[in-house]
């Protein structure tokens, strides 16, 4: 597996681990521990998401950091990139 596609994985590991703590804390909206756990993946998620940006390319429209132009339609789509 290539770098672009073991951090793409990464990202989405993480986004799985909030999605569960999230429901977690739903029902137990007390508990410090899966707070804790939540912010620090949200971290981790943050960090990963700005070195995939960073590397190659944005993940979502909100990414674009381009300021003449909307570079999101521009190829290669980021499922499209290798």
């Amino acid at each position: 597996m290539n770098e672009k596609n073991m951090l793409l994985s990464r990202i989405k590991k993480y986004d799985f681990t909030l999605k569960e703590l999230n429901l977690y804390l739903d029902t137990h909206p007390n508990c410090r521990r899966a707070l804790a756990m939540f912010r620090k993946y949200r971290e981790l998620r943050r960090d990963a998401v700005q070195e995939y940006n960073k590397r190659f390319g944005p993940l979502t429209p909100e990414q674009v950091t381009g300021t003449q132009s909307w570079t999101w339609v521009e190829d290669p789509w980021p499922w499209e990139r290798r």
